[in-house]
């Protein structure tokens, strides 16, 4: 059984900029696509980004794309989330998520649109909260 474990939230100020980790341990992570989403109080969790176990291809949802960037480093078993011009909206929780996924660009789209049962793996959240 796989285990994902987030840091690097936090409260910042419009404009700056952070870096969310995730850690997994237990399994073979780099065989996994990974994704971060994030959930805002009284919303819906929705998908941010996602990159495919090889690290080549990456996906982001519309309202980051441009401002945040995935990366993931297989030897260290981690997936990293950098988080830049961070807005208010961006405040929520964010989580780290691990599917199994065959490689390439098209099985990040189907990420993107999964159902929370549907992820083999969750972490328990950081929480980034960003002030005007």
């Amino acid at each position: 059984q796989m285990r994902l474990v987030e840091s690097g939230g936090g409260l910042v100020q419009a404009g700056d900029s952070l870096r969310l980790s995730c850690t997994a341990s237990g399994g073979t992570f780099g065989t996994y696509g990974a994704g971060w989403f994030r959930q805002a109080p009284g919303k819906e969790r929705e998908f941010v980004a996602g990159i495919s176990w090889s690290g080549v291809y990456a996906f982001y949802a519309d309202s980051v794309k441009g401002r945040f960037f995935i990366a993931r480093d297989n030897a260290k078993n981690s997936v990293y989330l950098e988080l830049n011009t961070l807005k208010p909206e961006d405040t929520a929780n964010y989580y780290c998520a691990a599917v199994k996924l065959p490689d390439g660009q098209e099985p990040l789209y189907a990420l993107a649109n999964a159902k929370d049962e549907t992820i083999d793996y969750w972490g328990q959240g950081t929480q980034v909260t960003g002030s005007s």
